[in-house]
């Protein structure tokens, strides 16, 4: 496969999985391992793409950012909306600065990353199933209406994500499910914090892989930016629907397979 059908490739995978609750990190290292990429060659790359996924959220919501930004000064729903999103991005911002080379050096190195992506796929399956059956029921509805608490005890959830393969839409919808928020609610609010959240997290990694980024991978990023967008816009439009009507067993059930065969990989 040449480099621009692997840009193309992996651009879909990210737009496919970012917003899922399946990890797209767990999901790029085993496509990169299955085709024998370089991880140093591709590490930069696959930190760009996500800046796609991150557009298509703020086009899908576009209007919500903007009645938020024009509503700053005299509405005080508009704050307390910021306050939240801040309030709960800090916890996994601040862990995520102090452990990123560990994380980096230890986790997603490549001998250990498929076990650990494999083992965090399967239990996080089994954790989906066990606790969709046991959520509270809900006490807050509306992303606007969420208690301070709630929105930093679901900034602690999202600190679950920085596990390869734990994926950060699961952890966060999932923990508002458990803390009594509505599923529709929680999810809304995992994409809303996703904004800052992967801009962060995208700005930290290039900053630390800044002198892997060439001139010569511009093109390739180019593709793989614009198919991870195109790709994640319609996930984004239809994630809502889909676990309103289904929840996340769907995804619990497919968590399971895959990472049994992932682990199974490392003994192959």
């Amino acid at each position: 496969m040449n480099d621009y059908a692997t840009a193309v490739l992996l651009g879909i995978v990210e737009g496919l999985t970012e917003f899922l609750p399946v990890s797209s990190t767990g999901h790029l290292l085993v496509v990169e391992n299955l085709l024998g990429l370089n991880d140093t060659d591709w590490a930069a790359f696959t930190v760009v793409i996500q800046l796609g996924a991150i557009l298509a959220v703020v086009a899908v919501f576009w209007r919500k950012f903007w009645e938020v930004l024009i509503g700053l000064p005299s509405d005080p729903r508009a704050r307390q909306f910021v306050i939240n999103i801040i309030i709960a991005f800090l916890p996994a911002a601040i862990l995520g600065a102090l452990l990123i080379k560990y994380i980096n050096a230890y986790l997603l190195n490549p001998v250990r990353a498929i076990p650990v992506i494999g083992a965090s796929w399967l239990i996080g399956g089994i954790v989906i199933l066990l606790f969709e059956r046991i959520a509270p029921r809900p006490r807050w509805e509306g992303t606007d209406n969420l208690p301070l608490a709630k929105a930093f005890q679901i900034g602690l959830c999202q600190c679950a994500a920085l596990i390869p393969g734990t994926s950060r839409s699961g952890a966060t919808i999932l923990g508002g499910e458990l803390l009594g928020v509505e599923r529709t609610t929680a999810a809304l609010f995992t994409f809303y914090l996703a904004v800052p959240t992967m801009l962060g997290a995208t700005a930290l990694e290039l900053y630390e892989k800044r002198h892997e980024l060439t001139s010569s991978h511009l093109s390739l990023i180019a593709i793989g930016f614009v198919v991870s967008f195109i790709v994640a816009y319609p996930v984004v439009t239809t994630f809502i629907r889909f676990i309103s009507r289904y929840g996340l067993k769907p995804f619990g059930w497919y968590r399971v397979a895959v990472g049994i065969v992932a682990l199974a990989m490392t003994v192959l």
